[in-house]
């Protein structure tokens, strides 16, 4: 029997877009549907596509027994579109990933068949009942351990990505506001074998490796514990690889465990700092960033003089934030002394408490679903926000990455590089991405206002003085045809 399995595009953010060169250092393998591919029996015959990479002419393609897509929300809209696809030609699709699993009800009236949270405890028998026929509209799966995650078949696409991807651990106790990685994954940190990991790494082609983990190292000593252990393994298999993750800020904290991930071949962190302010860290649910009274520019100070790299991510449109913020973030990040920037715009995802707060408050701007799920790429502003208009919030994401990606800037944090011989490559090519993609983004922001703009003088809002501040028009657009 065949299975495809197809990981949908969402273009506003297609990242492999031709425009920008360097965006092929910032390209992975999606590493759910490879998962599910090792947990499917040899009788049934593989085809994984990444529309990331390419869409294909599914027409020309041999007809296959079964589809399962998957999708972050913003590529919910795509995969209904491939769902209709398939279901046209009378081939079941299954749907699973985040947003069927957050938004089931939605996704059961386009697909044949939603898997629920993590497939592993499921996936078999999903395969035994539609080789009989007899396919369930609901397969609720669970949290698993992660002894029972079979190695990824990282043979099923084709070579050509600068990044493979491998996941060690799954589950944050941190459970951050905006986040839905607590929902999808719990709160428990679970971990998966050392020797398995190892023993992965070796499966992949790829030089360069993005570890998926939400924080590869964890927040507590047993957790450290065995980062280190990992660590360790990895130098003794010696790898070659070289690989980035991410982490919390108290990866800083600990002189061996630096050591260990430089030697074992780590060198880049994404961090996620979120807010300027304390007031904002606590807005989100994030105290544990203010611990300890941390020295953030020290902290990542700390973590450069092992040659790694820091990534620094923040968020626009908290409540706090107010005109300026823009110049305020760039001017931080330039404090800490990062290596990269990436901010996003505070972005309702749905079974987060910040969906429930911002639904409760009447805050969802861009609320035609499930058209407008394409606009929740965390880089457009869906929500309304407290003190800063669409228009304001868009100029202030644009003062932004200006600042800190001017060519002064760039060429400031490459010539730290090149004189304490870190990465020049790695943030030659990560800064060119991200000026290239901000310059990219406003012709998007400006499609984004045109729409809003159209949908008003269809359907104007109400608003008071009290509020007018916090309004931006609803969306209401066609479906056009990422993560």
């Amino acid at each position: 029997m065949n299975l495809l399995l197809i990981n949908p595009r969402n273009p506003l953010v297609n990242i492999t877009n031709r425009k920008n060169y360097w965006n092929k250092y910032r390209v992975w393998k999606p590493l759910g549907l490879l998962v599910l591919a090792g947990l499917t029996p040899p009788e049934w015959d593989i085809t994984v596509v990444d529309e990331n990479v390419g869409v294909p002419e599914y027409s020309q393609m041999p007809r296959p027994d079964l589809v399962g897509v998957t999708a972050f929300t913003s590529q919910a809209p795509r995969a209904y579109e491939v769902a209709a696809v398939f279901r046209g030609r009378g081939v079941p699709v299954v749907m699973g990933g985040i947003h069927a699993t957050m938004c089931p009800k939605e996704a059961a009236k386009r697909v044949d068949v939603v898997v629920t949270y993590e497939a592993e405890s499921v996936w078999a028998q999903v395969l035994k009942d539609a080789a009989r026929g007899a396919l369930r509209p609901l397969y609720a799966g669970g949290q698993e351990k992660m002894e029972k995650t079979p190695p990824a078949r990282h043979d099923l696409l084709p070579t050509g990505y600068y990044f493979g991807s491998i996941q060690t651990t799954r589950g944050c106790p941190l459970n951050c506001s905006f986040c839905s990685v607590s929902a999808f994954n719990g709160r428990k940190y679970r971990c998966r074998p050392v020797e398995d990991v190892v023993a992965e790494f070796k499966l992949i082609e790829e030089k360069h490796v993005l570890v998926v983990d939400d924080n590869v190292i964890g927040t507590r000593r047993d957790h450290i514990a065995r980062a280190k252990d990992l660590f360790r393994a990895m130098i003794e298999a010696d790898l070659g690889k070289k690989w980035i993750c991410q982490a919390t800020i108290n990866m800083a904290d600990d002189e061996e465990l630096l050591r260990l991930a430089r030697r074992s071949g780590c060198i880049g962190v994404f961090i996620g700092f979120e807010s300027t302010t304390d007031e904002g860290l606590v807005e989100v649910h994030k105290k544990y960033n203010i611990q300890k009274d941390r020295d953030f520019r020290a902290s990542v100070r700390r973590i450069q003089r092992h040659n790694i790299s820091v990534a620094g991510s923040f968020i626009m449109g908290l409540d706090i934030d107010r005109p300026g913020i823009g110049m305020q973030i760039a001017g931080t990040a330039n404090r800490y002394g990062v290596d990269f920037l990436n901010v996003l715009f505070l972005t309702p995802l749905p079974g987060t408490d910040l969906w429930k707060k911002m639904e409760e408050e009447g805050r969802i701007a861009s609320d035609q679903f499930p058209e407008d799920w394409k606009y929740y790429t965390l880089t457009l502003p869906v929500g309304r926000y407290q003190h800063l208009s669409r228009d304001e919030i868009l100029n202030e994401m644009d003062s932004c990455n200006r600042k800190f990606y001017s060519l002064r800037g760039i060429l400031r944090r490459l010539g730290r590089d090149l004189w304490k011989r870190q990465h020049p490559i790695l943030t030659l090519a990560g800064n060119l991405s991200y000026r290239k993609n901000g310059r990219l983004g406003r012709n998007v922001y400006k499609e984004f206002k045109r729409a809003c703009d159209r949908l008003q003088r269809v359907r104007p809002l109400p608003a008071t003085g009290d509020n007018l501040h916090i309004l931006a028009p609803r969306l209401r657009v066609h479906e056009s045809s990422h993560d």
